[in-house]
């Protein structure tokens, strides 16, 4: 069943991720992503793609990000989010994340969309407001969606209105059993 299933998502959600996402660029925000507050305007430059892709060059392999504050990570039992809606601001721990790589896929200032495959824990939002920064201009996330997770690619997974209105025996026939998923990690 569906339930034994979930047993396993600690493994799946500890494996490499890939996204695709656009940082609105000359723009900050409370949160780092467009649900925020904006909190600090300033003109984009005038950047080249090459420019642009050194920037995300910066944050390549191994390096420490702090997590934003508006994020589930709890400081003394307490979920940073709920302590930013207080208005406070705490000091938080960097961590060790990784990015393998990155693809500029479009330059339309003051928006840039991206591809980047990183590390579980890693934070794509504070990536795009770090190269926001280090571009001078700051920015934010403007979208996100996860393309990749692990070997588990977006391009498998049913559509929600295909979940609404195939028959279940139809969404049955896609859905992977245990030693399938198993054999696609690679355990």
């Amino acid at each position: 069943t569906i339930g034994r299933g979930t047993k396993i998502q600690d493994l799946l959600m500890s494996e490499d991720k890939e996204y695709v996402g656009t940082i609105r660029l000359g723009q900050t925000t409370s949160s780092q992503d467009a649900d925020g507050e904006v909190t600090g305007e300033l003109p984009v430059p005038d950047l080249t793609s090459e420019q642009i892709d050194a920037a995300f060059g910066k944050f390549q392999g191994d390096f420490y990000q702090t997590p934003p504050m508006v994020s589930a990570i709890k400081k003394d039992g307490v979920p940073l989010y709920k302590l930013a809606r207080q208005g406070k601001t705490v000091e938080r721990e960097p961590r060790l994340v990784h990015v393998y790589g990155h693809e500029l896929l479009k330059v339309a200032l003051p928006e840039v969309e991206f591809r980047v495959v990183c590390s579980k824990g890693f934070y794509v939002r504070t990536y795009a407001h770090d190269i926001g920064e280090l571009l001078g201009c700051g920015g934010h996330l403007k979208s996100l969606r996860r393309t990749a997770s692990g070997k588990f690619r977006a391009e498998g997974a049913l559509t929600v209105e295909e979940l609404r209105t195939w028959p279940l025996d139809r969404i049955c026939d896609r859905v992977m059993t245990l030693p399938e998923v198993s054999r696609l990690r690679g355990v």
